[in-house]
């Protein structure tokens, strides 16, 4: 009796013996239906053995093989094992990750995708030749490199010129990018350098039968490129010959649900299996990747100048955040500025990283704020309607007319959103053609791709958004950029705010001059003495960085440590606090025990304490060491498995980007 050993999706840290039915044939990495309890589940076939420890008896049969689906190429598997062990998941949902939808089985079709109208190729430059050729090692190797560009440097074209050699020698390449939604000149620009390459997409918001069908693509090898977001990383490519990551730097490459894993980590160690070359692409890189280049680990290659020799970084100005004659928020500097623009007929974008229309509702007689019943957060103002919302656990309800506290009906808006902006802008430029760009107004399918065309054809004249609108798009007319609420970034505790936030303004700012038009960013702060904002101004991400980098490593923060952040919820304060106590007192003896490196500390209060009517808190654990680390971090989890506490649900996060 043949037996197999499946990775099924469920929580568990091991591997499901069964055995073979007669007339079923599978091979490693086969994707197959087997039942555990009453569900049948697809797994991945992981293991084929002569013998199991279970007794025969007990062994339940395959259910059936899943047809149209090849079996998982070695690599695939051995990043499922590696994710499952580095970042202590459960390997079952560790090797769902590379499956595709089962649907019913289609044909194998690479994307279609619209012709490249109005783009205009230009010939490389020096610097981009020269990153070109630097990526790509001959012999072809494992050979991880930073290219750090300017915005508007051409870092897209340098990808694309490179996999164009790679697909013309017949091999495949991968390109992840942070969101797709938010790059829609992408496949534009892989049209015009890249006609007649056969390219898949791939993507959570496909739906399931076109997200099995470029999936297949992949693993045919029908598709010469892939696009795709963090999810593609797992993609089977049996051709692979260069992998790039684009926007190294950004937050959505870490899946912060479910499987817990960077994307920008798990396609590095892809690359070595692969034995292929990797880029990693930024105008400001992570210090974790800034630090590997300064170090001589990552080929460091830069692109100093935008592409297009018109085209010159933008002027950055630094004007009062509270000057006199402001309007909503909107200085005099700011309000010139704008003027101008709509005079010569150029476009403008204002920035705030706030949806909504206010933060905060305030009662001007007792000081009462509208709260989330279920959150610590404050409800968020949706004028246009009538609601209070909360952005954390979704809460809504209606405006009061009136202080529930002390009856006063003089309720305050606190601070700006985007659509107290958009109201104020709107009555000083009544002429303007205004479009706000948040996540509240592209809510219905293609409303931002009909915004984004209005903007590239010079219907809009005032563009008002989030960071939906800080990268990946291109307008040529597009002069001012004014950055609004900037500075509240710089109260945040979190280690990573004014890396974040650093990233944040030069992205948004590069949108600015990047075609013949000079570009000019008016930023309004109380603090503009701060580094950032210096750095900014001067267009200078090395000295920002190397100054963050000392200040982590003073205080050893990464990328000078290596943490794991257990967090841990409950509806029982009392559970919650059990719980972490025993985790943390467990975990300080394991490391005594074993000499480790690592160090535990006491519990505390999540940045959201309680959300969703459940108490939130959270143990660190750090060590200098990442093989420490991780030798460390198997036993604790065994350890945790084992606390008595089942109205607790917890998460073990390894490298997190954030406390929240």
């Amino acid at each position: 009796m043949a037996i197999v050993r499946l990775a099924l999706p469920v929580a568990a840290h091991q591997l499901f013996d069964y055995w073979l039915p007669s007339g079923l044939a599978v091979a490693l990495g086969s994707a197959v239906i087997a039942k555990i309890g009453r569900r049948r589940l697809a797994g991945v076939v992981a293991e084929i053995i002569a013998s199991s420890e279970v007794a025969p008896e007990r062994l339940l049969p395959i259910d059936e093989v899943v047809a149209g689906i090849p079996p998982l190429p070695d690599d695939v598997c051995a990043l499922a094992r590696f994710v499952a062990a580095y970042y202590q998941e459960p390997i079952g949902l560790c090797f769902a990750q590379a499956l595709p939808p089962f649907v019913v089985a289609r044909r194998a079709a690479v994307v279609s995708v619209p012709g490249a109208t109005g783009l205009v190729k230009h010939a490389l430059n020096a610097d981009q030749r020269t990153a070109v050729s630097a990526v790509l090692p001959q012999p072809l190797e494992f050979a991880p490199s930073l290219v750090q560009g300017v915005t508007g440097s051409g870092k897209t074209e340098v990808y694309l010129a490179a996999a164009a050699r790679l697909i013309a020698a017949g091999r495949q390449a991968l390109l992840l990018v942070p969101e797709i939604n938010l790059t829609p000149q992408l496949v534009e620009r892989i049209v015009a350098a890249l006609p007649g390459v056969r390219t898949a997409v791939l993507h959570s918001r496909l739906a399931a039968g076109e997200r099995r069908r470029q999936w297949l693509a992949a693993a045919t090898g029908d598709a010469q490129l892939i696009v795709g977001t963090r999810l593609a990383v797992f993609a089977p490519l049996p051709r692979l010959g260069l992998i790039v990551v684009d926007e190294e730097q950004d937050a959505s490459f870490k899946q912060q649900e479910g499987v817990r894993y960077h994307a920008r980590d798990v396609a590095i160690y892809r690359a070595r299996l692969r034995d292929v070359p990797i880029v990693l692409g930024s105008a400001t890189p992570s210090l974790e990747s800034y630090a590997q280049a300064t170090r001589g680990r990552y080929r460091w290659l830069k692109l100093p100048q935008r592409a297009v020799l018109q085209a010159a970084l933008p002027e950055v100005r630094l004007v009062p955040n509270r000057a006199s004659g402001s309007v909503e928020g909107i200085g005099s500097a700011l309000q010139h500025a704008i003027a101008a623009r709509l005079a010569r007929n150029e476009q403008v974008l204002l920035f705030i990283n706030r949806r909504g229309y206010a933060p905060s509702l305030l009662c001007a007689a007792c000081g009462w704020k509208a709260m989330c019943p279920r959150c610590d957060a404050r409800l968020v103002v949706h004028r246009d309607a009538g609601r209070l919302r909360c952005h954390h656990c979704s809460h809504a309800g209606n405006i009061p007319t009136a202080c529930p506290e002390c009856g006063n009906q003089d309720l305050l808006p606190l601070g700006f959103g985007t659509q107290r902006l958009e109201r104020a802008v709107a009555e000083l430029y009544p002429a303007a053609r205004i479009v706000r760009v948040d996540r509240d107004s592209t809510r219905r399918k293609d409303s931002f791709a009909a915004m984004r065309n209005a903007i590239a054809a010079g219907e809009v004249d005032i563009m008002i958004g989030t960071q939906m609108l800080a990268k990946g798009h291109d307008f040529p007319r597009l002069t001012l950029v004014g950055v609004l609420g900037a500075d509240n970034a710089l109260y945040s505790g979190e280690f990573r705010a004014t890396e974040r936030l650093f990233t944040l303004l030069v992205q948004v700012s590069g949108r600015a001059g990047r075609g013949a038009l000079a570009g000019e960013v008016l930023v309004q702060t109380d603090f503009a003495d701060h580094p950032v904002y210096a750095a900014l101004v001067a267009h200078d991400y090395d000295r920002f960085a190397a100054a963050l980098l000392a200040e982590r490593k003073s205080l050893g923060l990464p990328p000078f440590a290596h943490l794991a952040l257990l967090s841990a919820e409950a509806k029982r304060p009392a559970a919650l606090d059990t719980f972490l106590s025993t985790a943390a007192t467990r975990g300080r003896a394991i490391a005594a025990a074993h000499g480790s490196e690592c160090e535990v500390f006491s519990p505390v209060p999540a940045a959201l304490p309680r959300r969703a009517n459940l108490v939130r808190a959270q143990v660190l654990a750090q060590s200098p060491n990442r093989r420490a680390l991780q030798a460390f971090l198997p036993l604790w989890r065994d350890e945790l498995e084992r606390i008595e506490e089942r109205s607790v649900r917890w998460s073990l996060d390894v490298d997190p980007i954030g406390f929240a």
